[in-house]
């Protein structure tokens, strides 16, 4: 299992809910900048919508994998972003 360690500034995928009144595309997350971190799964968010507008979203759950995924609601590393963890790892 590999735990990034999130830090301000970081690039997430968000995956919202259906009530978060944002506008995207089911099934497609959204781009979103780490604004604060609370632990390693727990961020505040700049999300930004399919039109380019920003949102803020507050304890988020960074999911880190080898952990339960959720249904939504959830940020998550890129899988550039796992790739290269596991590389630096090894």
């Amino acid at each position: 299992m590999i735990a990034i360690k999130p830090t301000p500034g970081r690039v997430v995928w968000y995956h919202p809910r259906g009530t978060d009144g944002l506008i995207h595309e089911a099934g497609t997350p959204l781009a979103a900048h780490i604004a604060r971190v609370w632990s390693d799964t727990c961020v505040n968010l700049m999300v930004i919508d399919a039109n380019g507008d920003p949102h803020s979203k507050t304890s988020v759950l960074l999911h880190q994998e080898g952990n339960p995924r959720p249904d939504a609601g959830y940020a998550e590393w890129m899988p550039y972003q796992v790739g290269q963890a596991k590389k630096a790892e090894a």
